[in-house]
């Protein structure tokens, strides 16, 4: 087991911006990848609003440029995932899916969220062809089209209105007969001609060459009206929630309902001194890489300021 000053836990746009930062401050941080080397942003295509790249970049090039900026400053990165954690105590346990441990003075939570996902092969197949769980990144690039979102609840509408702005038809798939969100979003969409709920939906599938080109849908199904038909879509976008991969420490820190990490005001701060969240787990509203990447930042300059009191 070996024995490190700050660990960071994750690799999306928080985990190596807190890296560069900590290394910049004289720190040796320590990354785990995790999971998803990259985080949740390597599963779309285009970047188009991330500053500093007027012509947009490739999400997988941008994180292999911070990944290397990381490792520029000295970042020690490494391939495991955290599966357990003891933080009730000072230096801080974590055991890994490889077999190896370590203990850290102090530790930042990078760990991102997962967008929930309806489980069809397709979506996998299609991933970045046509099918996205952010209307906010990718929705630029259905200007004109005809697009579906998938959910009933606020989320869901606050997606579809977006999209509504962009593409020529919005379709909102919802397999109740009624919407789950505020009367104020359900109101928004309602009331858009642009957007169509098809109420007591379920998707079946996707099918398309060149990418997504429509959705195979059920209605009413399991009913004796039942039908099934392919609808001509050119975008598919999930918004039935995000899970924050908080597991691991959502024994120490607090959390809500929802298991996002709850941290002090706007700091990356958590019930526990010299541990940090930053980014899309401490993050229920926004999740952009831009603020994932300052929360980041955050959180390694609070880490140093911790690190250097003690």
């Amino acid at each position: 087991m070996t024995h490190e000053q700050l660990v960071i836990l994750g690799s999306g746009p928080a985990g190596y911006t807190a890296a560069i930062y900590a290394g910049r401050s004289g720190l040796t941080p320590v990354i785990y990848e995790g999971l998803q080397p990259g985080g949740q942003l390597t599963t779309t295509t285009e970047v188009e609003n991330f500053p500093g790249f007027d012509e947009g970049i490739d999400a997988n090039e941008l994180m292999d440029r911070m990944r290397k900026q990381a490792e520029r400053f000295g970042a020690d990165i490494r391939e495991a995932m955290a599966v357990r954690s003891d933080l009730s105590k000072r230096p801080f346990h974590l055991w890994f899916d490889d077999g190896s441990e370590v203990c850290c003075d102090s530790l930042i939570i990078a760990t991102g969220a997962s967008a929930k996902y309806l489980g069809l092969s397709d979506e996998e197949k299609y991933r970045g062809q046509g099918v996205s769980a952010c209307a906010t990144c990718d929705g630029f690039f259905y200007r004109g089209k005809r697009v579906a979102v998938v959910g009933g609840g606020d989320t869901a509408c606050e997606e579809a209105a977006y999209l509504a702005g962009l593409a020529e038809k919005v379709y909102m798939i919802v397999r109740k007969p009624f919407l789950r969100a505020s009367q104020i979003m359900q109101d928004r969409v309602l009331q858009n001609p642009k957007i169509e709920v098809l109420f007591e939906h379920n998707t079946l599938g996707l099918f398309g060459d060149n990418g997504v080109e429509g959705a195979h849908l059920v209605h009413r199904k399991g009913q004796p009206d039942e039908r099934i038909y392919d609808l001509p879509i050119d975008g598919f976008f999930l918004a039935i929630g995000h899970k924050p991969n908080s597991d691991v420490v959502s024994e120490w820190l607090k959390t809500d309902e929802q298991g996002y990490i709850l941290t002090e005001g706007k700091s990356p701060r958590t019930s526990i001194p010299g541990v940090y969240a930053a980014g899309d787990v401490a993050d229920p509203h926004y999740r952009q890489a831009v603020i994932a990447a300052a929360s980041g930042a955050q959180a390694a300059m609070e880490a140093e300021k911790f690190l250097s009191q003690q």
